[in-house]
């Protein structure tokens, strides 16, 4: 997708994208604790099993949404009755667990990540996080790319002590609940690029799952989809404008240009000249 003065904005979700936090173990530890305990009478009753719950149920019915959302697809696809009444008990039982996880520590990032961020910001891009999980600015403000930078050896003018990853947006629209829903509903996005003062068809879009992939090309964004999982072959299917395992794969150079594509052999040894 070609821009003529270049991507003007960056719109990052978090969960998946920027770092590998414990939603998923909070669902599935959530609903096994109540299946344990306040909902063992009607467990024989639903297909809940805990082998059941996979990583390919979570990124197909939940990845993505709201809290309530999230919880009520669930309950849906396991087939719990009257999942309606159900879903604020699961929904808040999950947010306590993932507050449990949270404070034991179970949070890291991911370093290609890590570099674009650094990257897109050392390039004048001004960025926004955009996340349906009410843990966004938790999860961003525990990364420290103060000492990430040290540890990739790289220094940039903006690099301060203490600069936490929530800290280098220049807007955070996470855990809004907005009035059309969360993704795949584009509001989330275009919030984004509205509070960063940039159009929205002039932002591109790091999307991990297909309602985010969705939301953003509803915006009007390019999106690059983040296949970490495999799911490769299912955000190309949500029309998203290049795929990759890693967004170490992403030209750099390209953006300046308006441009979504893959490093080739010459732009991967000129973009890892930034690192030295």
């Amino acid at each position: 997708m070609i821009r003529r003065a270049g991507f003007h904005g960056a719109v990052f979700d978090v969960d998946g994208v920027l770092v590998d936090s414990p939603h998923e173990l909070a669902w599935r530890e959530a609903l096994e604790q109540l299946m344990e305990t306040s909902w063992s009478a009607i467990r024989d009753q639903t297909a809940y099993s805990p082998g059941r719950f996979t990583p390919e149920v979570y990124r197909a019915h939940m990845s993505g949404k709201t809290t309530f959302s999230g919880a009520r697809a669930a309950l849906h696809y396991f087939g719990v009755p009257d999942d309606d009444a159900r879903t604020e008990q699961y929904g808040r039982r999950k947010q306590q667990v993932m507050g449990d996880l949270l404070e034991a520590g179970e949070l890291t990032a991911y370093p290609d990540a890590l570099r674009f961020v650094l990257a897109v910001r050392e390039a004048g891009i001004p960025a926004a996080a955009a996340s349906s999980s009410k843990n966004a600015a938790q999860l961003l403000s525990q990364i420290r790319l103060d000492a990430f930078a040290e540890q990739e050896a790289v220094h940039f003018d903006f690099i301060r002590p203490g600069l936490t990853l929530l800290d280098v947006f220049d807007a955070d629209v996470s855990g809004r609940d907005f009035p059309q829903g969360g993704k795949p509903h584009p509001e989330i996005f275009l919030t984004a690029a509205r509070e960063i003062g940039v159009p929205a068809d002039l932002c591109f879009a790091v999307e991990d799952a297909v309602s985010g992939v969705q939301a953003a090309k509803a915006a009007a964004m390019a999106v690059v989809g983040l296949a970490r999982a495999g799911e490769a072959d299912v955000l190309a299917a949500a029309e998203a404008d290049l795929v990759v395992t890693t967004l170490d794969e992403v030209d750099l150079f390209a953006l300046s240009e308006g441009r979504l594509a893959r490093k080739t052999g010459a732009r991967r040894e000129s973009c890892a000249q930034w690192r030295t």
